[in-house]
């Protein structure tokens, strides 16, 4: 067959594009690459928000291991929208968890705190709470009492779905005023309402120094204290336990982290303390029990007006 000269010319182009490779237009962007999702946090609002929240101090934060925050507070009984007592909060470690989470669920923290006519250093220690928590945008208005051996109360009587105390037991044990304070937890409540306590735990085998020096407390007694009270036991967790402590340690249950005492108070550490023993053991095994009011929260009326 034969081609005429333009179709000569038009064949050999064709040819010629054909057997050269292709290359991409100059102006044509590479593809973006997919760039990794980022790790979701809790949601906003949830307990694990409020332990993890960036308002806590780191250190403060590694020792959710040891204190099982969000396991303890849902076992506890917390919900939205109630009124929460935490008695004598200290710095606040279990209030940069509650005072956050309460605010955003519509529920309401009172801080009944060490009477400030104690001493110097717990006046020191009740403006230092005052100060760290001022933020109302984060932490809403902290509402604040007093629990000592005179106080009038914790709270308006009746007015509290939970009670809450963090390894305080022993301290009112040494002051003479532990039926009280469980007295004040039970006017405090509603009824129906739950007290629940953690608390450092002597074995059941050990006798129990009515004023706890060593900080230890056998669950029985506690039991007893709440019992005495007018509280009904309901239910009691491991949670917070650790088999690896003995409770007879040389300082008491301070030897332990996180306040790992060397020496008695006021005294020179001791030569050659064998400190690494007892920061293997980690912090102290601690009873966490709940117990409730007797008779049923009242019923919210659906009725009109």
């Amino acid at each position: 067959m034969r081609f005429t000269g333009v179709a000569a010319l038009a064949l050999a182009a064709i040819l010629a594009t054909a057997c050269k490779p292709s290359e991409p237009a100059e102006d044509t962007p590479p593809a973006p690459q997919a760039e990794p999702p980022a790790p979701a946090g809790p949601a906003a609002g949830t307990l694990e928000w409020a332990a993890s929240g960036d308002w806590r101090p780191r250190r403060d934060v590694l020792r959710n291991r040891f204190r099982h925050p969000v396991q303890t507070l849902r076992f506890c009984g917390l919900k939205p929208g109630q009124t929460v007592v935490e008695v004598w909060p200290g710095g606040g470690w279990y209030t940069q968890i509650l005072a956050p989470w309460l605010k955003r669920n519509g529920g309401t923290y009172i801080a009944a705190l060490m009477d400030p006519a104690l001493s110097d250093r717990v006046r020191a220690l009740n403006q230092g709470f005052m100060r760290t928590f001022a933020d109302q945008d984060l932490y809403g208005p902290i509402q604040t009492s007093i629990l000592s051996a005179d106080s009038p109360g914790i709270a308006p009587p009746g007015s509290a779905d939970l009670v809450l105390t963090f390894r305080n037991v022993h301290s009112w044990m040494a002051r003479g005023m532990a039926p009280k304070a469980f007295a004040d937890f039970y006017k405090a409540l509603k009824p129906g309402g739950i007290l629940c306590v953690v608390e450092h735990r002597l074995p059941d085998s050990r006798q129990q120094d009515p004023l706890a020096r060593s900080g230890y407390v056998q669950r029985a007694y506690v039991k007893e204290l709440a019992r005495a009270a007018g509280f009904e036991f309901e239910a009691q967790s491991d949670i917070n336990a650790n088999p690896k402590d003995s409770a007879d340690h040389p300082f008491g249950v301070w030897t332990l982290p996180p306040v790992r005492r060397s020496a008695a108070p006021g005294a020179a550490p001791e030569p050659g303390f064998d400190r690494a023993r007892y920061d293997a053991i980690g912090e102290s095994n601690r009873m966490t029990l709940r117990f409730r009011k007797p008779g049923a929260p009242a019923r919210e009326s659906t009725d009109g007006p």
